[in-house]
Protein backbone atom coordinates (compact mmCIF):
# COMPACT_ATOMS: atom_id res chain seq x y z
CA UNK A 1 0.00 0.00 0.00
CA UNK A 2 3.01 2.50 0.86
CA UNK A 3 4.82 1.41 -2.25
CA UNK A 4 1.60 2.26 -4.54
CA UNK A 5 1.42 5.73 -2.67
CA UNK A 6 4.89 6.32 -3.14
CA UNK A 7 4.80 5.42 -6.86
CA UNK A 8 1.73 7.33 -7.25
CA UNK A 9 3.11 10.45 -5.75
CA UNK A 10 7.00 10.16 -7.78
CA UNK A 11 4.96 9.71 -11.02
CA UNK A 12 2.48 12.79 -10.45
CA UNK A 13 5.76 14.63 -9.41
CA UNK A 14 7.03 13.57 -13.03
CA UNK A 15 4.07 14.19 -15.22
CA UNK A 16 3.53 17.66 -13.21
CA UNK A 17 6.97 18.41 -14.01
CA UNK A 18 7.89 16.83 -17.36
CA UNK A 19 4.53 17.37 -19.10
CA UNK A 20 4.91 20.98 -19.96
CA UNK A 21 8.10 20.91 -21.34
CA UNK A 22 6.73 18.37 -23.57
CA UNK A 23 4.54 20.46 -24.80
CA UNK A 24 5.88 23.65 -25.35
CA UNK A 25 8.73 21.53 -27.39
CA UNK A 26 6.70 19.76 -29.75
CA UNK A 27 5.16 22.92 -31.08
CA UNK A 28 1.48 21.23 -31.33
CA UNK A 29 -1.42 23.29 -30.67
CA UNK A 30 -3.38 20.22 -28.89
CA UNK A 31 -4.71 20.29 -25.63
CA UNK A 32 -1.61 18.83 -22.71
CA UNK A 33 -2.99 15.51 -21.40
CA UNK A 34 -0.75 15.84 -18.86
CA UNK A 35 -1.14 17.55 -15.67
CA UNK A 36 -0.27 21.24 -14.66
CA UNK A 37 2.45 21.52 -12.54
CA UNK A 38 2.31 21.74 -8.23
CA UNK A 39 2.41 17.96 -7.09
CA UNK A 40 4.95 17.30 -4.29
CA UNK A 41 7.98 16.60 -6.27
CA UNK A 42 9.79 13.72 -4.48
CA UNK A 43 12.71 11.55 -4.89
CA UNK A 44 14.93 14.84 -5.90
CA UNK A 45 12.26 15.04 -8.82
CA UNK A 46 12.40 18.83 -9.61
CA UNK A 47 10.28 21.53 -8.28
CA UNK A 48 7.02 23.04 -10.53
CA UNK A 49 8.44 26.80 -12.13
CA UNK A 50 5.10 28.38 -11.52
CA UNK A 51 6.61 31.30 -14.43
CA UNK A 52 7.00 28.07 -17.35
CA UNK A 53 2.77 26.90 -15.82
CA UNK A 54 1.66 30.70 -16.28
CA UNK A 55 3.29 30.67 -19.92
CA UNK A 56 2.20 27.25 -20.29
CA UNK A 57 -1.44 28.10 -19.45
CA UNK A 58 -1.36 30.86 -21.64
CA UNK A 59 -0.56 29.38 -24.52
CA UNK A 60 -3.32 27.26 -24.15
CA UNK A 61 -6.10 29.07 -22.87
CA UNK A 62 -5.17 32.70 -24.33
CA UNK A 63 -5.03 34.68 -21.27
CA UNK A 64 -4.73 38.18 -21.19
CA UNK A 65 -2.00 40.04 -19.42
CA UNK A 66 -4.08 40.64 -15.91
CA UNK A 67 -5.15 37.29 -15.72
CA UNK A 68 -1.21 36.14 -16.10
CA UNK A 69 -0.37 38.05 -13.25
CA UNK A 70 -3.03 36.47 -11.12
CA UNK A 71 -2.20 32.74 -12.39
CA UNK A 72 1.12 33.41 -11.68
CA UNK A 73 0.78 34.43 -8.21
CA UNK A 74 -1.66 31.87 -7.37
CA UNK A 75 0.70 29.40 -8.86
CA UNK A 76 3.21 31.05 -6.38
CA UNK A 77 1.60 30.83 -3.58
CA UNK A 78 0.84 27.32 -4.18
CA UNK A 79 4.52 26.57 -4.61
CA UNK A 80 5.65 28.22 -1.47
CA UNK A 81 2.94 26.66 0.63
CA UNK A 82 3.78 23.11 -0.80
CA UNK A 83 7.53 23.88 -0.38
CA UNK A 84 6.46 25.02 3.50
CA UNK A 85 4.46 21.57 3.78
CA UNK A 86 7.15 19.27 2.16
CA UNK A 87 9.90 20.56 5.03
CA UNK A 88 7.30 19.82 7.56
CA UNK A 89 8.50 16.28 9.43
CA UNK A 90 6.11 16.86 11.95
CA UNK A 91 3.33 15.68 9.24
CA UNK A 92 2.21 12.15 8.62
CA UNK A 93 2.81 10.99 4.32
CA UNK A 94 -0.61 10.94 3.87
CA UNK A 95 -1.94 14.20 5.41
CA UNK A 96 0.99 15.90 3.60
CA UNK A 97 -0.23 14.25 0.78
CA UNK A 98 -3.88 15.08 1.40
CA UNK A 99 -3.46 18.88 2.23
CA UNK A 100 -1.21 19.41 -0.87
CA UNK A 101 -4.54 18.11 -2.98
CA UNK A 102 -6.04 20.18 -1.11
CA UNK A 103 -4.03 23.15 -1.77
CA UNK A 104 -3.90 22.16 -5.35
CA UNK A 105 -7.64 22.44 -5.51
CA UNK A 106 -7.93 25.28 -4.29
CA UNK A 107 -5.26 26.92 -6.42
CA UNK A 108 -6.96 25.21 -9.53
CA UNK A 109 -10.68 26.43 -8.37
CA UNK A 110 -9.07 30.39 -8.05
CA UNK A 111 -7.59 30.04 -11.53
CA UNK A 112 -10.83 29.02 -13.18
CA UNK A 113 -12.53 31.57 -10.89
CA UNK A 114 -10.36 34.05 -13.52
CA UNK A 115 -11.52 32.73 -16.72
CA UNK A 116 -14.59 33.70 -19.12
CA UNK A 117 -16.36 31.21 -20.07
CA UNK A 118 -15.09 29.92 -23.09
CA UNK A 119 -11.48 29.65 -20.97
CA UNK A 120 -13.22 27.66 -18.33
CA UNK A 121 -14.54 25.34 -20.90
CA UNK A 122 -10.73 24.12 -22.14
CA UNK A 123 -9.80 24.55 -18.43
CA UNK A 124 -12.34 21.92 -17.77
CA UNK A 125 -11.43 19.71 -20.69
CA UNK A 126 -7.91 19.97 -19.99
CA UNK A 127 -8.47 18.86 -16.49
CA UNK A 128 -10.59 15.81 -17.39
CA UNK A 129 -7.44 15.07 -19.51
CA UNK A 130 -5.13 15.07 -17.10
CA UNK A 131 -7.34 13.11 -14.23
CA UNK A 132 -7.65 10.38 -17.39
CA UNK A 133 -3.60 10.22 -18.06
CA UNK A 134 -3.91 9.64 -14.12
CA UNK A 135 -6.08 7.10 -14.40
CA UNK A 136 -4.07 5.45 -16.89
CA UNK A 137 -0.82 5.37 -14.73
CA UNK A 138 0.77 4.41 -12.19
CA UNK A 139 -0.76 1.12 -11.05
CA UNK A 140 -3.66 1.41 -13.66
CA UNK A 141 -6.02 2.74 -10.78
CA UNK A 142 -7.02 6.18 -10.82
CA UNK A 143 -5.90 8.33 -7.46
CA UNK A 144 -7.92 7.77 -4.96
CA UNK A 145 -9.00 11.57 -5.00
CA UNK A 146 -9.18 12.50 -8.75
CA UNK A 147 -11.08 15.52 -7.86
CA UNK A 148 -8.49 17.64 -7.96
CA UNK A 149 -7.42 20.03 -10.53
CA UNK A 150 -4.85 21.06 -13.36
Amino acid sequence: MVKHFVLALVLAGLVYSVTPTFAQDSGSNQQQSGPPAGAPPEGGHRHFDPAKRTEMLTKQLKLSSDQQSKVLDILKTQQSQMEGLRSDSSTSQDDRRSKMMEMRKTSDDQIRGLLDANQQKKWDAMQSKREQWQGHHGDGQAPPDSSEQK
